[in-house]
This record gives structure tokens, sequence and C-alpha cells, in this order.
């Protein structure tokens, strides 16, 4: 049964799973409650968290969350469930996730008790420089079209993920992807109402336009869409796994496609593509180790915005108050000053990490704070990126993994490679055409990136997977969602649901929910407000408990999907 309602005239989507999407063999531990009437003092959520002990997924589509549930009751581990989910997503959420784009992973191996990241984001071709595109008459970085298209990571991410962690084939892991793209999916609400508003600003390129508005428009609310141009292209990866992207048909219909466009991409662009296991970055807040990406990802301002907070008591702060929102608002702009400095690829211009995650310099940041004064603004690096899908897994045997893939910008560059289906991101838009600039344009190197996926360990053992979506709102959220867990005590579903704010550049977005004297004071402390619709993420996650080890999911109303636990 799916049970449609409104909540501050957003469309939620509760899923609950008929027996049809489980095998008899499992029962699935679903709870959702109506809206409004079971808030509590805390600040409660409009359905209860997902609770289950054998295993838990949460993504931003009920189709992609039942996909990957399955594959951890045929016996697959949370790596091989979510490949499946991400591969579903390109499908599903076409103006989000590609084959074409990038992805990031953080992994959590219980048997090792180890935590591992994965950089799977692609390089810009080698001979495409900042000269060459003034040469073509350009004076900054485009925000879509072929030069803003990087050697796609996402297809070597999944091979490199099942390589290492996987129990299934890839072959295996793509058939529920190739299924809906051959037979078609129905269009939920929100997914449906993005596709209209920017879909036809693409409908110029014709490739585009023949294959996601094959009727001259975008597919409408429950219509069935179907893509057999991306089953093929799924089918041929599910045959050939990696090579046939980066080195097979797939690489040479994409790299001739992006030649007559004008790009400089070649074959040894995408034949040379690898991804990188790499370390992850980290900080205590009090007594939870937080994981995130490093550069070329924005994690590190996350990690900034927590050390610089940790000096703040927030006991006799209520949550959302004008008091509270100030230091975090605050803190975020002292933050995305280093962001702009310094994410870049760190095979170019490596940060210097140790002293920017020190708990010294948060506490000479802290004191810029004034409390009772907002900071003058500051550049914050590379806008844009708000179109994403963030997921999460956890097994029986409680590997987990935090996922998030991407094409940056709603369709990406707004560019479908000949007959594949396949849509190419914009992700070399993060690029900046400052010649002095860390994250410069340059041949081979990986561009600045947003996508940050975290992970949180308690006494040794996660604790907490979880994301959220949106462009610079990924930092933003990641630091008020633990905040909500770790300050204020609210159950994983409730801490995704509050309101949120999104500080812009240009002044301070807050959600509809808080209130007229809230603002009013935030105002008289020298933020300016703004208005931004839509812009305040999509958040899911998973929780662990450390005393009995079930799992509790929670699932952003913000968007289409759902947690599920069996």
């Amino acid at each position: 049964m799916i049970l449609l309602t409104r909540r501050d005239g957003r469309t939620i989507l509760c899923i609950f799973l008929c027996a049809a999407l489980i095998t008899a063999a499992a029962v699935p531990i679903l709870s959702q409650n109506a809206v409004g009437d079971r808030r509590n003092a805390r600040g409660g959520g409009t359905r209860s968290a997902v609770r289950a002990m054998n295993g838990m997924i949460a993504s931003s589509h009920p189709l992609a969350s039942a996909a990957g549930l399955r594959v951890l009751q045929r016996g697959g581990n949370a790596v091989d469930a979510a490949i499946t989910a991400a591969a579903v997503l390109c499908v599903v959420e076409p103006m989000m996730v590609s084959p074409g784009g990038d992805l990031f992973a953080l992994v959590w191996d219980a048997k090792l008790r180890e935590i591992k990241a994965l950089n799977a984001s692609g390089r810009a071709p080698r001979a495409l420089s900042i000269d060459e595109l003034k040469r073509r008459g350009m004076t900054r970085m485009p925000g879509d079209g072929i030069h803003t298209v990087t050697v796609p990571g996402a297809v070597d991410g999944w091979a490199t993920l099942a390589a290492r962690y996987g129990t299934m084939k890839l072959g295996e892991l793509l058939q529920p992807a190739i299924e809906y793209a051959e037979r078609g999916f129905p269009v939920t609400e929100v997914i449906g109402r993005d596709w209209a508003d920017e879909a036809p600003q693409h409908a110029k390129n014709a490739e585009f336009a023949a294959t996601y508005l094959p009727k001259g428009r975008a597919p409408a609310t429950g219509e069935i869409f179907v893509n057999p141009n991306l089953a093929r292209t799924l089918r041929l990866i599910a045959e050939g796994g990696r090579d046939a992207f980066y080195r097979g048909e797939l690489a040479k219909k994409i790299v001739d496609f992006a030649r007559k466009q004008g790009g400089l991409h070649t074959l040894e662009d995408f034949a040379s593509h690898t991804s990188n296991w790499i370390e992850p970055i980290s900080t205590a807040y009090r007594g939870y180790t937080v994981y995130e990406l490093p550069p070329n990802t924005q994690g590190l301002a996350a990690l900034e915005m927590l050390n610089i907070l940790e000096g703040f008591d927030f006991r006799g702060l209520t949550q959302n108050s004008a008091e509270y929102l100030h230091l975090l608002v605050e803190a975020k702009k002292l933050a995305f000053v280093d962001r702009a400095r310094y994410i870049a690829d760190p095979a170019f211009a490596p940060a210097p990490l140790d002293r920017l995650l020190s708990k010294d310099y948060a506490a000479e940041l802290r004191g810029k704070i004034n409390p009772a004064r907002s900071l003058s603004e500051a550049s914050s690096g590379p806008q844009g990126g708000e179109d994403t899908v963030y997921l999460t897994v956890v097994d029986k045997d409680r590997n987990a993994v935090s996922f998030i893939q991407s094409i940056f910008s709603q369709f990406g560059s707004g560019l479908v490679a000949d007959d594949t289906g396949i849509l190419l991101h914009n992700r070399g838009a993060g690029f900046s055409f400052d010649p002095e600039h860390a994250n410069r344009l340059e041949g081979g190197k990986r561009p600045f990136h947003t996508l940050v996926p975290a992970m949180v360990l308690r006494q040794g053992r996660p604790w907490l997977s979880f994301g959220v979506m949106g462009g610079d709102m990924q930092v933003q959220g990641h630091v008020q969602v633990l905040l909500n867990l770790i300050e204020f005590g609210m159950d994983v579903q409730q801490a995704g649901e509050q309101p949120r704010f999104r500080h812009f550049e240009r002044g301070l977005a807050l959600e509809s929910a808080i209130g007229y004297d809230v603002r009013r004071e935030l105002e008289k402390r020298g933020h300016k407000l703004m208005d931004a619709p839509g812009s305040f993420g999509g958040y899911q996650a998973i929780l662990i408990d450390p005393e009995t080890g079930a799992l509790a999911g929670g699932s952003d109303p913000r968007k289409d999907g759902c947690a599920l636990g069996w």
C-alpha cells in the first residue's frame, strides 16, 4: 500500500511493503506513523524509525531500497546491496544519477574492523586547459556542455567495490536496474516534478530529447517510463564489466560523441581511468569519531564545523533557536573559507589537513565568532551540484557502506552520449578558471567535489552511517543532523526531519517551520534572510544500537525514499 500525505506543502511517500516485494521467508520490519499526531517534546518526526535486526537499506527511492533489500535477503552483503540500489537509482532518478557520473563511498569491514574510503571520481581530459578554453572564447568555466564532462568514475567505482568487498558478480547485481530500464517504472511525484522543471532546458540536445523527452515532454507522475538504450548499456556492463565502459564499445561511443560536440576526450583518457582506495579523514566530537572523505571532496568543512562547535555548550540552548542557529551559521562561514581555498585534487595541490583538522586551529576560528553579531560574508567556493543520490546499507554481519553518486546538476551536462542512454555529468563545472587557484582547471585533474558520504564510530564500532544530498548543503546538513542526534537526543528519523537552515553567500535560508521570532532575532544579529524552497537536501541514515546491535533507519520526507529492514 502507498499512502500519500502532506507536510508543509510537500508530498511524503510512506511505503508499507507488501509480501509481493519480500520473500516469504523474511518478515519486513516497517513502522510508519501518521503525520502530525505523534510529535514529542524533543521535536518528533512524522513517523517512527524503521527497526530491524538482520539488515537494512535506506535510499532516496523505494524501488532502489526494495532491490537492495532483496540482495541482502539472498545472502548478499552491504556492498552488494549498495551497488544494486545505485544502479536502480540510475534508472528511476535520471536527473540525479547515471553511469555517466561519479561516486564516493565509505566501507566498514566488520571482520577486519576497519574503515576505508573509495574515491571513484573522474579526471579532466588530458588536453583540456584554461588556455584552450580561452582560445575558444570562454572567460569562465561553463556550467554545462561537453567541456564540463570529466571521465565518469561511477562504473569503475561499482566494479572496484565489488572486487574488494562484494560476494556476488557485478552482472547479477545490475539485473534489477536492467529490468526497470527495459520494462519501465512509474514516475513518482517528486521525480516527475523535477523532470518537468529541468528537462525542457536540454530539449535542444537531440540525443537527450530522444531519450528523456520521448513524447516531446517529461513523463507525468504515474506514467510508465522505459529506457531501452540505458538497459542495453547496463547489459553490456553486466556482461563485460568495467572494461565495457572504459575500453570497449561504450568508451568508443562516448568519445566519438564528445569529439562531435567539440570535446577533447580520448580513448586513452577512458582507458587510463582508475578509482583510488584512500584513508578517510576524521575528528572526535564528544566521544564520537566522525569520518568524511578528504579532498577533492568537501568533507573537511564538516569536520571543521564540528571542531569549532565542540567548544560551545549547547545544554542551555533550544534546537533551532536563534542563538543556536547563529552559532552553526557562523561556524559554517569560517569552515567554508577553507573549503574555498583548499579543496582540490591532492595529486596537484595537497591541503594541510593536519593543521586544518586540529583542535587548536578550531579554537582560533571559534574566537572569531561574535555571539551577538554575524560575521561578514566570504567566498564559499564552487556552487551548484544539487542533484545527487545517497544511500546506506548495513548487513547481518554489520558490514556498513555509506555511498553517494551524482551527475552534479539536474541532468548533468544535458548531454546523452549517442544511443547509450548515458547522461554525462558536468562535474568539471566545479573547476576554477583562476590560474592561481589550487582547484584550477588542468588536464588529467579531478575537480572540486561536493559528494561526501559520512560514517560515525562509537567505541571503535559503527554507530551511524548517513548522508545528506544537495551540493554545499551536504556539509551543513551533516552537522545539523549529527547535533540533533548527539546534542538533542533525537532518534534517527526525527533527526532528519527537523527544519534545516542553509547558508548561501547571498543569504540565509530557513525552512518554513522555523518561526517568525527566530527569524526576527537572526536579522537583528545581521543575518540576511532569503527564500530557497526545495534547497535543504535529502537525508538517509542507519543507526546501529551499541547495546543491542539492532538497526534503526531514517529517511527524509523531502524525498521519495524509505528505509527498509528485515
